[in-house]
């Protein structure tokens, strides 16, 4: 079984927005009111709460342009907030919903065909241990089943290397 973590959007990039950065379109994020939940933060992947301000913006979760780096509209907390770190539990964010969409990326960041599924939430740990199983899986993005919008990423947990003599390095 392939250990995995479920992986917030970077520190540096919501830092980024909250410093009045530019978006993936290179446009400043718009600011909204939330009205309660559907409104998921991808930072700390918590809900945003009702009456809590919040950033609209287009993400490209890939380090650079091609013709799989989709680009969409996610939402951040307008305060700075805590990166997700509990990384082996499944986030709160990803129980708003039946269910998601997963899919996995090779090393070049391009989609694995074949790999994308509509998952329902109580299988979602199952099928991304499945998926970075396979040797051309190197990530699995999670994704809103109803607007395709990014919602998380799942990383293999990579084990420690050992020395010569078996002790961690």
């Amino acid at each position: 079984m392939t250990a995995i973590r479920f992986t917030a959007m970077p520190t540096i990039d919501a830092e980024h927005l909250w410093k009045g950065g530019c978006d993936a379109y290179d446009r400043l994020p718009d600011t909204m009111v939330s009205d309660g939940p559907g409104h998921p933060c991808r930072h700390c992947l918590e809900n945003i709460d009702e009456g809590e301000e919040l950033l609209v913006f287009a993400y490209r979760p890939f380090p650079a342009l091609q013709p799989y780096a989709e680009t969409g509209p996610i939402f951040l907390h307008k305060r700075p907030c805590t990166r997700y770190a509990a990384e082996e539990i499944l986030p709160p964010v990803l129980m708003t919903s039946p269910d998601f969409i997963l899919r996995g990326y090779n090393e070049d960041n391009r989609i694995v065909y074949g790999t994308g599924a509509v998952t329902l939430i109580g299988e979602i740990a199952t099928y991304g241990e499945r998926l970075l199983a396979r040797p051309d899986v190197a990530y699995v993005h999670v994704r809103s089943a109803r607007n395709n919008c990014f919602q998380c990423r799942i990383d293999k947990i990579k084990a420690p290397a050992l020395t010569e003599t078996g002790a961690l390095a």
